[in-house]
């Protein structure tokens, strides 16, 4: 039934090994991630184009070794964040809603109103808007640090200065 073809001695099967390690996927954990401490000047940069290239920091997109289930993503300082820019009408027209819980009290404020009273409200809200919607997405909001003036405090982290062309 087999034939001849298939009766062959050992001497004539050749071996061959392959290195696996070659072909583990590596998964980055919080341990062995390297994260590292971004700057960005916030000074007349769009509010979204910041917003979603904040994100992508945060996240850990611009790196080779991403992974969709951990925190490998930077951390990121943002100074003069009360600077930004909206396009258009949006510093009037746009609309944030949120309830208080009680009856009848749905609140409406514009970004310009938001600006006055909690300058980093806005930038928080749209960073916060592109994260994930849990447990990770609470933590990688953590590593986002923002600031009114020109100054901060993480000096002693010697953090790297870039602009939104660089991400």
């Amino acid at each position: 039934m087999w034939g001849n073809r298939n009766n062959f001695s050992i001497n004539q099967l050749t071996i061959k090994t392959v290195d696996t390690l070659s072909y583990k996927t590596l998964s980055v954990n919080k341990e062995n991630s390297s994260k590292e401490w971004v700057v960005i000047d916030a000074t007349d940069l769009i509010l979204g184009r910041l917003a979603s290239r904040v994100a992508i920091l945060l996240r850990g997109k611009n790196k080779p070794n991403f992974t969709p289930n951990a925190d490998c993503g930077d951390n990121v300082i943002i100074i003069n964040a009360d600077k930004i820019r909206l396009t258009g009408k949006k510093l009037t027209d746009k609309v944030y809603v949120h309830h208080t819980g009680y009856p009848g009290g749905q609140r409406f404020a514009t970004p310009k109103d938001l600006l006055e009273r909690k300058p980093l409200a806005v930038l928080e809200h749209a960073v916060k808007g592109m994260l994930p919607k849990n447990r990770l997405g609470d933590e990688l909001f953590r590593n986002l640090y923002l600031y009114v003036g020109n100054e901060h405090p993480h000096e002693a982290q010697n953090p790297k200065s870039i602009t939104l062309n660089e991400i």
